[in-house]
């Protein structure tokens, strides 16, 4: 146990659907830290809409307790895979590593993320390519209406409340 412990450790992995389910507290705790300066995650309100907010997620656990310590979301849509949240346990290194996971996946075709505020602006500084396209925009977001600005940010529902968001990343159109 100890041996598996150690390979786990500074790597991430996917969790099987099982896991998923096994953990949710434990993601949900994740996320909500990651997303309290927001008022929450629009789509994670609580541990049971873990399962339905993201078809997957990837973990990675960087110290000795035996929880994970940060997490990213995906989900695969039209415009290949989108990542739709990140959670961590607060810590710095936590959060280092969830941006630089997301960074490194969204410099690869294929990804991208809706975001606003201050993730917005730490993807900006990371380089990440803002999709200033307003039909790659639909396209990536399929069947989902948007309000187009014309400065690469839009408008559009999500959890039942109008925001506004900038599309990132090189979803595949």
């Amino acid at each position: 146990m100890k041996l598996a412990k150690i390979l786990l450790e500074n790597e991430w992995r996917p969790l099987t659907s099982a896991e998923v389910e096994n953990d949710k507290e434990e993601l949900f705790k994740m996320i909500d830290t990651a997303y309290a300066p927001l008022g929450g995650h629009p789509n994670v309100k609580n541990a049971n809409d873990i399962k339905s907010a993201a078809q997957g997620y990837l973990v990675i656990d960087l110290d000795d307790d035996p929880e994970d310590d940060a997490t990213i979301m995906t989900k695969n849509r039209a415009g290949g895979t989108k990542l739709v949240g990140m959670g961590h346990d607060g810590s710095k290194p936590a959060k280092s590593a969830a941006v630089a996971k997301t960074v490194n996946a969204l410099n690869q075709n294929g990804y991208y993320i809706e975001v606003s505020g201050k993730i917005l602006d730490i993807l900006k500084a990371k380089g990440v390519a803002i999709v200033n396209d307003e039909e790659t925009v639909k396209k990536a977001l399929k069947g989902k209406e948007i309000i187009w600005h014309g400065d690469g940010s839009y408008d559009r529902v999500i959890g039942g409340e109008k925001h506004r968001k900038v599309m990132m990343g090189k979803p595949k159109i």
